[in-house]
């Protein structure tokens, strides 16, 4: 089977080499921008399922080395996972066939964290490995290390790294995942410097998280823990910690913050060659989502690659810092290579004051591919344009009132007609297949992370299927803001969602009230609660976290859709009737006053859709 696996694995690569975009030959003019990009690791390819966790660095001779994860199985985070590498000989123009440095065997081989001791030529590779056993809730993971005499060619057997860790950080353990550095200057020049992180658990007490840094002073052969910040209190969390050395000498130490903390980036120095951190870990004003990012020493500043969507992995970019990393530029000044979704990424000096990017990106999901990019300076400078995410003008159609003071259009499609029969007056009738009411993005209908309210009357009879009854801004997993409620009449239930600053909330009923009778449902966020209630009587309530749904919306959001998920799926069959929208809670009392008497109640009302007629285009 592996035999098998390596087979493929060089078949698929000589594919791609011969796919490989070329580069100008000689040195490149740094006053012109130069920009060239392939995939190097696509998705069920070479005998992998899934490519995840690229880590680069560029050998003694000059190949540029791209590490990566080889998942056998799926692109979950466990079981069968090798490290494997492919080589460029010419700069990253082109690549070699895939190369197993670590295999897992049903095991957990990740992490990877490269580093070339620019000494003595070797290649250095750091890594964690753990059992085959789904890891989701914690396990025991260990950092290993091995090393290459002849860059990259042939690697040492992993030996675990004993020294690097302690018999209290039991829980999690996890090194880099990007490259490690080498020092350059004042005493410790040659060490070797490696960001890990780790968490504690006894089973009873709480959770310790850690944050540390690994180093070694000979070459790989030995290492020692140095630099350590421990965090009790959940206000941050450090992990996936990205190193660089400053001009200056200082470590500069950058981690994913995945606490409570709003700054969504955590930030330490070293000054005595990462024994000990100068204070601990605290967050810089750096808005983005919660994932790994990766840090690089271009000149006299720091270049960093990570998403800019500031809560959903999306728009892999490059930002600059001035000033050793306490701030950085803001998106819009620096240079987006991919505005779809995209995840995990690491950079690489290369010849010719060239920069290299690898990084996860798909159209659909961010781990259909690992994509290497090549750049300048220049290029770096070069304008974004504007996000492809941004809607432009909607389609002419027929339309329904808005009977708010905001006078939304509300663009009726697929030929949903009206019917005589509403909860009050008219209604709208759905066929669930290609009926439904669009209403664009407006900021009257921008909920943002306030208190909220939302609301319907629907009448239904399907017993199976999923049936949207309003969807708001975004659709997506992981960490995409947005909102909806749905009737999953297959699972006996009315189902809401909101997705908010890295978390999502769901409330659900009990039962599906699909028997073909007027039902009215209202989705309110009021005082910390998500809350859902049909027919006046709250059905489930859940705590939300502070945040907006709208989170983001600079990268583009839809409106409101009505019978419908935004992407057009989840299409609603049976009937509607007044739609509402409040950007506030209303009491008790107000809904009571809507759901029997039908009051046009107003104060911050953004959208009203009586649905009594359809008006043509």
């Amino acid at each position: 089977m592996r035999y098998a696996r390596r087979a493929a694995a060089l078949v698929g690569a000589l594919v791609l080499l011969a796919t490989g975009l070329a580069a100008p030959a000689g040195a490149q003019d740094q006053s012109t921008p130069f920009f060239d990009e392939q995939v190097v690791y696509p998705q069920k390819s070479m005998g992998y399922f899934c490519f995840r966790i690229p880590a680069l660095v560029r050998a003694a001779n000059g190949d540029v080395l791209a590490f990566a994860e080889g998942r056998v199985k799926d692109c979950g985070d466990d079981e069968d996972i090798d490290i494997v590498l492919r080589r460029s000989t010419d700069n990253g123009q082109t690549w070699g066939p895939l190369q197993v440095v670590s295999e897992g065997n049903g095991s957990t081989h990740g992490n990877p964290v490269p580093i070339v001791d620019q000494n003595t030529g070797r290649v250095v590779l750091v890594s964690t490995h753990n059992g085959p056993a789904p890891c989701a809730n914690g396990c025991l993971r260990l950092p290993f290390v091995q090393v290459s005499d002849d860059n990259g060619a042939t690697w040492s057997g992993a030996r675990e790294m004993t020294e690097g860790t302690k018999p209290e950080w039991n829980f999690w353990y996890a090194t880099g995942p990007m490259h490690g550095i080498q020092l350059t200057h004042g005493p410790h020049a040659g060490r070797l410097i490696v960001g890990a992180n780790h968490e504690s658990y006894d089973g009873v007490g709480d959770h310790l998280y850690g944050t540390h840094l690994l180093y070694s002073d000979d070459s790989g052969v030995t290492w020692h823990i140095g630099a350590t910040s421990a965090f009790t209190d959940g206000t941050i969390i450090a992990q996936e910690v990205t190193v660089a050395e400053l001009p200056d000498g200082r470590i500069y130490a950058l981690a994913r913050e995945r606490g409570t903390d709003p700054g969504h980036r955590a930030v330490a120095y070293s000054s005595d060659g990462g024994e000990t951190f100068d204070r601990p870990f605290s967050t810089i004003g750096l808005s983005m989502p919660d994932v790994q990012g990766s840090v690089l020493l271009s000149g006299d500043r720091l270049l960093l690659s990570a998403p800019a969507h500031p809560v959903a992995r999306e728009v892999m970019s490059v930002r600059a810092s001035d000033d050793g990393g306490r701030t950085y530029q803001p998106w819009q000044e620096g240079k987006v290579f991919w505005w779809g979704p995209s995840a995990y990424s690491d950079l690489v000096a290369l010849a010719g004051d060239l920069t290299g990017l690898a990084y996860e990106a798909g159209a659909g999901t961010p781990y259909e591919s690992i994509r290497w990019a090549r750049f300048n300076d220049a290029y770096l400078a070069t304008p974004n344009g504007t996000p492809p995410g941004i809607p432009g003008p909607p389609a002419p159609g027929p339309t329904t009132p808005d009977a708010s003071h905001s006078a939304n259009v509300a663009y009726v499609r697929g030929g949903a007609a009206t019917v005589a029969d509403g909860r009050f007056g008219g209604g709208l009738a759905l066929d669930g297949v290609d009926d439904r009411i669009e209403v664009p993005f407006d900021e009257s209908i921008d909920l943002g992370g306030d208190d909220f309210t939302l609301m319907t009357w629907f009448r239904y009879s399907d017993t199976a299927g999923n049936h949207s009854l309003l969807w708001a801004y975004r659709t997506g997993s992981g960490t995409t803001p947005q909102i909806w409620l749905r009737a999953e009449p297959g699972s006996n239930r009315i189902r809401a969602l909101i997705m908010v600053d890295r978390f999502n909330v769901t409330v659900q009923s009990v039962g599906a009230y699909n028997d073909g009778a007027w039902h009215h449902v209202v989705l309110q966020r009021v005082n910390g609660r998500f809350v859902l209630g049909i027919d006046g009587t709250t059905v489930a309530s859940a705590a939300v976290p502070p945040g907006s749904v709208t989170d983001g919306k600079e990268f583009g959001v839809v409106g409101l859709h009505v019978g419908q998920r935004v992407d057009g799926a989840d299409r609603f069959r049976g009937t509607l009737d007044e739609v509402r929208v409040y950007q506030r809670a209303l009491s008790a009392t107000e809904l009571d006053l809507i759901r029997t008497r039908n009051l046009p109640i107003g104060g911050r009302l953004g959208l009203r859709l009586t649905l009594d007629c359809v008006t043509s285009a």
